[in-house]
């Protein structure tokens, strides 16, 4: 295990559902788990702007729904492994299960940071990955016959 993912294990960003999700990867799909970790990233990205337009909506008391995109942000999360997003996600759920408007800003702005924060060092893990299948590639040349 690299440094980088010592690091994030440590830190609690993540947890072993994404060691899970690293088993599945194999030849057959060297880039399975960068690929479903995208999907998620897309995913993830419409569900906090839709959080955030419900929020920053005036007139703003549709709780229940908010509760329904955060029950897929818990899912999608639990499902990579996204440790501390999940975490942030189930109390930003308390926030809105007591209506409280904010303590559902302050929960959005700290799953934000999170999120970024998860982004950033996945995308960097990714990058050192396809470095070291780089320079493997580069040291043992596949031969032709």
């Amino acid at each position: 295990m690299n440094r980088l993912l010592a690091l994030l294990f440590h830190q609690g960003v993540l947890d072993e559902q994404f060691l899970q999700l690293q088993q599945l990867q194999d030849e057959s799909s060297p880039n399975f788990v960068s690929e479903v970790v995208n999907i998620y990233f897309q995913e993830s990205e419409k569900l906090l702007r839709n959080l955030r337009s419900l929020l920053m909506d005036r007139e703003f008391s549709d709780y229940k729904k908010m509760g329904v995109h955060l029950n897929q942000f818990i899912g999608s999360s639990s499902s990579i492994g996204a440790k501390r997003v999940r975490n942030v996600c189930v109390a930003f759920r308390v926030a809105s299960e007591q209506n409280n408007r904010l303590g559902c800003l302050r929960a959005l702005e700290l799953l934000e940071h999170e999120y970024c924060y998860l982004k950033n060092k996945l995308h960097e893990l990714f990058q050192i990955e396809q470095q070291r299948l780089l320079a493997a590639a580069v040291r043992y040349p596949v031969q032709q016959h």
